[in-house]
């Protein structure tokens, strides 16, 4: 669940942004100390700020760029002071948007569901390896072809994402078995050899024939 830390002093404002944020599954914070802002915000750790310029004791340009010397997290700025020059100024102190009082809930609510999704489920993108129409993914470990997935051991993974990251080079026999040996899979020469031959059996009975080159006496090779 992603938490929101709202700092707004207009307790109805606040309370009016935390109850329809709890409606989309959001978990909620209100500042009411505001001198103590970032104490709050750094036990709190949210992932997005709401944030209001005209605030007691400093304004919200001063808290933006507290938090931006520790964090990156996406920063709304909510203010009726939505003059030109301040949304320039709210922009050039780190914030990520601007929207204008008075406005509409939903369209709050849907500015930051986009601005959540922009910033952790893409950030959150697992890297995937291609290679003819192979697809290994980092993130479960899985080897994908033509709609067939593949399951690997966890060394049959290794092996195959250090020939599939060094793709058309060399890899020696003394690599693949370090990359082994990181994680703890204590292997020998003929350990290694049985593993890349099951692994090829794997290969070409999903049709990714010849998937992985020996280069006899030096290592193998996917190319």
């Amino acid at each position: 669940m992603y938490r929101i830390l709202i700092i707004e002093d207009d307790p109805g404002i606040a309370e009016a942004i935390s109850e329809q944020a709890k409606m989309w599954e959001l978990d909620v914070r209100c500042i009411n100390n505001f001198r103590a802002i970032m104490s709050e915000f750094s036990e709190y750790d949210p992932h997005l700020v709401l944030l209001d310029i005209s605030l007691p004791f400093f304004n919200g340009y001063h808290w933006c760029n507290e938090i931006r010397k520790v964090s990156k997290i996406p920063i709304i700025f909510i203010s009726s002071a939505s003059d030109n020059m301040n949304i320039v100024m709210a922009m050039n102190m780190g914030a990520d948007d601007f929207i204008a009082k008075p406005f509409d809930q939903n369209v709050l609510m849907a500015k930051i569901q986009a601005m959540l999704r922009r910033t952790y489920d893409f950030a959150a993108a697992v890297p995937i390896l291609e290679h003819r129409g192979a697809l290994l993914n980092t993130g479960d470990n899985s080897l994908t072809y033509q709609q067939q997935h593949i399951t690997l051991t966890k060394n049959e993974y290794r092996i195959l994402l250090t020939l599939m990251e060094n793709k058309s080079k060399i890899v020696s026999r003394e690599k693949l078995m370090e990359r082994l040996w990181e994680t703890d899979s204590f292997i020998d020469e003929n350990t290694l050899t049985v593993n890349v031959n099951r692994l090829r059996k794997k290969l070409d009975k999903t049709g990714l024939k010849d998937f992985i080159t020996t280069k006899f006496g030096v290592g193998y090779l996917i190319e």
